[in-house]
Parts: structure tokens; C-alpha cells; sequence
């Protein structure tokens, strides 16, 4: 657009008559072979899938995310750890004795 602008008063109107006569023989050639040669006035087709296809696609994607999901699955296995009876005790008396220290400094809070 901004092409336009700079173009000459002379070129504007070369420009006109040129597309003038492109018109005009546009017009002839469809007189001639007896259709309209204008590629812009032919309506476009739209497609439209079926049922079956959507069908047979959303299958497809189904499986896809099944095989997603099952390689996730397989590359994570879950493992619990586990805590000894000894290791809980460990850790309940080292509790106690703090508390048991805060309580002697007469706090309410650690």
C-alpha cells in the first residue's frame, strides 16, 4: 500500500490502464471458452469428515496416549521407603529431649 504513494501521477494512471486492459482480456478469453477464467468467483470446496473417520482418529489418539501413559508407568516405579522400629525410636527420644530442654527454659515454642 505504501507503494502507492510514491508512485507518479503518470505510473498511477499506466497502472490503471494496464489493469484495464487485463480485465478485457479476461472477459474475452471466458467469451471465447465459454467459462469464467476468474479463479477468485470459483467458490471453494470445503471438506467434511464422517463419523467413521473421527471415529477411526479419536481410536488412534486413544492409543497413542495409552502408550504414553504405560511408558510413564514403566519408567517410575513406586518404592516406599521404610523406617526400622529403631530408626523411629531414635527419633521420638531426640524429639522428647528437645522439648524436654525448651520446657526447662521455660518457653512455649521452639
Amino acid at each position: 500500500m505504501s507503494d502507492l504513494l510514491l508512485l507518479t501521477s503518470a505510473q498511477l494512471n499506466h497502472a490503471a490502464d494496464l489493469k484495464e486492459k487485463i480485465s478485457e482480456l479476461q472477459e474475452e478469453l471466458a467469451s471465447i471458452v465459454g467459462t469464467d477464467s476468474s479463479p477468485a468467483l470459483a467458490p471453494k470446496k470445503q471438506f467434511k469428515m464422517g463419523a467413521a473417520g473421527r471415529t477411526k482418529i479419536a481410536a488412534a489418539q486413544k492409543a497413542r496416549w495409552a502408550k504414553v501413559k504405560e511408558a510413564e508407568s514403566a519408567a517410575k516405579p513406586i518404592k516406599r521407603r521404610k523406617m526400622s522400629a529403631a530408626g523411629r525410636a531414635k527419633i521420638a527420644a531426640a524429639a522428647k529431649a528437645r522439648w524436654a530442654k525448651v520446657k526447662a527454659a521455660g518457653k512455649t515454642s521452639l
